[in-house]
């Protein structure tokens, strides 16, 4: 059996805490802590839609996001992407799947002609910088859409299930949950998942980076992040919950 060097058992998360309405200003926010990875989510309502639900006559609203990572989140200093004039490829892939995610659980009518940005940015990356965005994206954007209702915004909330993410991999022959950058690195399989409190899929990234995987490992993988979701969306219950006394 792998020996991780953290201690952990191989289908077991890394402590994670999120810290609800971690910044003043914005609807809702919460920073998500797995491990020593560390994303601050946040969520603003901007009244209209985008311009292309306009030109459609779409009803109702949207989601969007926009993920960042700061200079300082890794050992060596990443330049910020607006100094090199375009958002890289993988910026945009995270953001993209963000958004999607949080789109698949709430009624986009409900929202009405009204856009909610979700900004996520990291602080500290560790590996799983996306799963943890999500994870906190999720927080941010019920708490705001709380906040509409509560202002008679909105009559009532639009959001179904909740939903979490999580990576998996296979590491040395064996399956493990939530990989640190170090495990990521040699990862023989990466695979993101996306999935609701109900055990629905939204999303799945997996590739194999170094041998093809199998059917059952496939199945043993997804199994694993169920497990792991259920324990993420148990803490999104806490920190919505908790009304800070």
């Amino acid at each position: 059996m792998l020996q991780r060097k953290d201690g952990r058992r191989s289908d077991e998360l890394r402590p994670v805490r999120i810290t609800r309405e971690f910044v003043k200003y914005p609807l809702g926010s919460a920073l998500v802590e797995f491990g020593d990875t560390k994303v601050v989510c946040a969520a603003t309502s901007e009244n209209g839609q985008p311009r292309w639900m306009r030109e459609q006559k779409r009803e109702g609203g949207w989601i969007t996001c926009e993920y960042s990572m700061l200079p300082f989140s890794s050992p060596e200093r990443a330049a910020r992407e607006s100094t090199r004039g375009r958002i890289g490829g993988r910026t945009h892939e995270i953001q993209r799947m963000i958004g999607r995610a949080l789109r698949a659980v709430v009624d986009l009518r409900g929202l009405g002609e009204r856009t909610i940005w979700i900004d996520c940015d990291v602080l500290q990356a560790d590996g799983g910088t996306r799963t943890a965005a999500v994870t906190g994206a999720f927080v941010a954007m019920a708490l705001a859409v709380r906040r509409l209702v509560s202002e008679r915004v909105i009559p009532r909330s639009p959001v179904g299930e909740a939903l979490a993410a999580v990576s998996v991999g296979r590491v040395g022959g064996e399956l493990l949950l939530d990989l640190n950058y170090e495990e990521d690195c040699r990862a023989e399989v990466d695979m993101n998942l996306v999935m609701t409190e109900g055990g629905r899929l939204i999303e799945i990234q997996g590739t194999a980076e170094a041998s093809p995987f199998t059917i059952e490992e496939l199945s043993a993988m997804i199994g694993m992040a169920r497990g792991g979701i259920d324990a993420l969306i148990a803490e999104q219950r806490r920190a919505l919950e908790d009304d800070g006394d």
